[in-house]
């Protein structure tokens, strides 16, 4: 949220906002010296935060103005009368809460907390978060977590961002694409203060107009700048401006990753019909089983699969007790030769098995079809016809 504390008494004003930027990194907090009438103009922010002690009918007048020229302005007032007449007036002027003059710090973080709250309650739910991770290395995880991005971007019509959250090796950006990511996660995590839907969109690597990759840490050492609760507000944030938020998680398990599993819709364990990738995926259920996570989240998808081979996907859903979602065929000549290219399976082989799995996948998710083999360039120029 963007919040601006004015207060006359420039000791309490460093010290509300010191509070509220702490209560939350991600927020934008201003801090205005003054009145109301030093307000700045431009984008007006999501919470005012006015500590006016000794507030006047004038003042209650003014933000009554405000009020009905930015209806999503919540008012927090902090003043030191607060009789029945006074709360009247200020309910009139479409003042959310008032407070004591000083408020007491936990009232106010509080009140932000509620105002946060409500926000976030009149927000549509947004789009899907889809968490791919490993049982055991190699398994192709993030080879079809972003291609599933592109099959999902494929149609034009849905906005897809997929976040390499594999901090220490995460390569995700170059099984898509041949450029080098002018940003990182952990640069937004620096900046994220900053974090706003343009900021996000402008850190990722564009693949096509509506798909995005935001890269994993060039150098692992900057992996520790990247914490739980950025991770909080980013998902945050990319869920209400993308319909899709793919999530490459690599196989670790830890306070980044699980807090990223946390917030998904649904987790994808990647595994291939081998006795390493079986016992390594029953200690990855047994964890998700052990974090709470409702059986329905879990969807299990085998890769590399071969119709031929000793270990049947009914053996693997015996030994699980859970359904294979989905059954990927094996196309090695292909998917390495879209690895090693950094382009789309779904652009360079069109007539693969591979690009046909994933074009189903992304229509289950979907409800639409894109056309095989054709670019988005074309479909563009379709729909402007």
């Amino acid at each position: 949220m963007k919040i601006a504390v004015i207060s006359k008494d420039a000791s309490a004003l460093a010290d509300m906002a010191a509070l509220l930027r702490q209560r939350k990194p991600s927020d934008t907090v201003a801090a205005v010296a003054g009145t109301l009438a030093q307000l700045p103009g431009g984008t007006p922010p999501d919470v005012l935060v006015l500590d006016q002690p000794d507030v006047a009918e004038a003042e209650l007048a003014q933000l009554e103005r405000l009020g009905n020229g930015q209806p999503q302005l919540a008012v927090i007032l902090l003043c030191r009368n607060h009789t029945p007449q006074l709360l009247l007036q200020a309910m009139r002027a479409g003042v959310r809460e008032v407070l004591a003059s000083p408020a007491p710090p936990a009232s106010l973080a509080a009140a932000v907390e509620r105002v946060e709250h409500k926000r976030e309650q009149r927000q549509p739910a947004g789009g899907q978060v889809l968490a791919f991770i490993s049982c055991k290395g190699g398994s192709g995880a993030t080879f079809l977590a972003t291609n599933l991005g592109y099959a999902l971007a494929a149609s034009g019509s849905k906005r897809v961002a997929l976040i390499d959250l594999n901090l220490q090796f995460g390569d995700a950006s170059l099984f898509v694409s041949e450029h080098k990511p002018l940003a990182t996660l952990a640069d937004v995590a620096q900046q994220i203060h900053r974090l706003d839907p343009s900021f996000l969109a402008s850190s990722m690597l564009s693949i096509t107009p509506n798909y995005g990759v935001l890269a994993a840490p060039e150098d692992p050492a900057h992996a520790n700048d990247v914490l739980p609760e950025h991770v909080d507000a980013i998902l945050h944030l990319a869920r209400r401006h993308y319909d899709f938020v793919i999530l490459d998680i690599g196989r670790s398990l830890d306070a980044i990753s699980i807090r990223a599993l946390d917030q998904a819709d649904t987790i994808y364990p990647i595994l291939q019909t081998t006795l390493p990738y079986i016992r390594d995926g029953r200690r990855l259920l047994d964890a998700f089983r052990a974090l709470g996570y409702p059986k329905k989240k879990i969807q299990l998808v085998v890769n590399r699969h071969d119709k031929g081979s000793d270990i049947r996907l009914q053996d693997l859903e015996g030994a699980y007790g859970s359904a294979i979602f989905k059954a990927i065929p094996n196309h090695y000549e292909a998917a390495a030769a879209s690895v090693n290219q950094g382009v789309p399976i779904l652009k360079l082989d069109p007539g693969s098995p591979l690009t046909r799995a994933l074009q189903d996948f992304a229509q289950g998710l979907t409800g639409e079809a894109a056309p095989a083999g054709q670019g988005w360039m074309a479909r563009l120029f379709q729909r402007a016809a």
